[in-house]
């Protein structure tokens, strides 16, 4: 794409329009709930369990919901927001809607009977067992005869 310079045969509020949406970006020309997004996740292995972190912050408890279903733990939230301001003669509305979903495939050394979750300061903690057989050691040093 070309940079659009300033053109001083084209009106300020051109001119403003193209710095607004080309130099600063269009997430700061549109607000920042213009694009969807999908929230980072870090999935950590541990002896006894897997641990899924999503970063979802903004969100309430109760937009969640967490799902397994034939062998997928799936993660889902959305939110609406609806804002109304009525001032003299003019009212403003706005409208916000966001959701993501994501969804992973549990390997078979999972109890997924067991699977908690907890959302604290915006980060939804998924806590995924494994089985009492799934639990040993995996590293070990083999000794060459």
């Amino acid at each position: 794409m070309k940079p659009v310079k300033y053109n001083p045969f084209l009106p300020k509020s051109v001119n403003t329009f193209f710095d607004d949406v080309f130099n600063r970006g269009l997430s700061d020309f549109f607000g920042r709930d213009f694009f969807i997004s999908e929230p980072s996740v870090n999935v950590v292995e541990t002896k006894d369990n897997y641990r899924i972190e999503v970063a979802a912050p903004g969100l309430d408890k109760a937009d969640f919901q967490i799902e397994v279903d034939k062998g997928y733990l799936k993660i889902s939230a959305s939110k609406e927001q609806k804002d109304e301001v009525k001032e003299g003669s003019y009212m403003r509305r706005e409208f916000n809607f966001s959701s993501f979903s994501r969804s992973f495939e549990l390997p078979n050394s999972v109890d997924a009977d067991k699977i908690a979750a907890n959302y604290e300061n915006g980060v939804l903690l998924i806590t995924v067992p494994k089985k009492a057989e799934a639990r040993v050691e995996r590293g070990r040093v083999i000794e060459i005869k």
